[in-house]
């Protein structure tokens, strides 16, 4: 089956990749939804809806620093790397994410949609001021804060991801919906395939006729769609398909 997915990979006119929280699973990064997942702990309504922060903004600022905390020590694994790669030789053409760890980004790679935010970013909840924490190099000075505020009007800062009940960004949506209509071949690497509309990318490529190559430790909601389902953790997986793929091409 490797051997096979790097075949269809390598002869590939448009590949494109769509990724989940398990990408990252082995840069020290909890998945949401598996066995040790964040939302095992907690309640999504809790801690990751508008209602939420309107209710109690602290506690909700008390989890997502938390979370910048854990994601800014993480660093890439063998799968964005390989990724990254793959962009660079010119084979894959664009990474849809639903992470928001900015971790595809570090990585290298260039042509990045983020369908769900990044979770360095903050943006104001009343005027239209936003900032990169990384870029603005703030992070540490940030997380001091006890309650953020907006430097230009002085309402309270949200991060800029998408909650539970928000509607994905547009422009993104947009974007990864052409390119999946464009892609011959699409890697789907650990998601659970259950949150929409962005598990529909798949079910895009599918339906014009292009390949779809699985890649995750257990079988998904996306399974039954994939022509090819490679099981196993994805910088694994990923790491070897690079070097099958790079046989080829030599």
């Amino acid at each position: 089956m490797m051997a096979e997915a790097a075949k269809l990979l390598a002869r590939s006119k448009f590949a494109i990749a769509f990724t989940g929280a398990g990408i990252s699973a082995e840069s020290g990064v909890p998945t949401f939804r598996g066995k040790d997942g964040l939302w095992m702990r907690y309640r999504p309504e809790e801690l990751a809806t508008p209602e939420a922060f309107s209710r109690n903004p602290r506690l909700v600022w008390d989890f997502y620093k938390w979370r910048m905390k854990l994601i800014a020590k993480a660093r890439p694994n063998r799968a964005h790397y390989a990724l990254a790669k793959l962009e660079e030789m010119g084979i894959l053409k664009a990474v849809i994410t639903q992470n928001v760890d900015d971790l595809h980004r570090e990585a290298g790679t260039k042509n990045l949609i983020e369908l769900h935010g990044n979770i360095f970013r903050v943006r104001c909840t009343s005027c239209d001021y936003r900032e990169n924490l990384k870029e603005s190099c703030s992070l540490e000075e940030f997380l001091r804060e006890e309650l953020p505020k907006c430097p230009n009007c002085g309402s309270l800062l949200r991060p800029d991801v998408v909650w539970f009940g928000e509607p994905l960004p547009e422009e993104e949506l947009s974007e990864a919906f052409k390119l999946a209509r464009r892609a011959d071949l699409i890697l789907v690497i650990g998601t659970s395939g259950l949150v929409y509309p962005a598990a529909y990318i798949p079910y895009i490529v599918k339906e014009n006729g292009g390949i779809v190559i699985e890649i995750n430790v257990e079988e998904s909601a996306l399974t039954p769609i994939a022509d090819i389902f490679l099981r196993g953790k994805a910088g694994e997986v990923m790491g070897t398909l690079l070097e099958e793929v790079k046989k080829i091409l030599d």
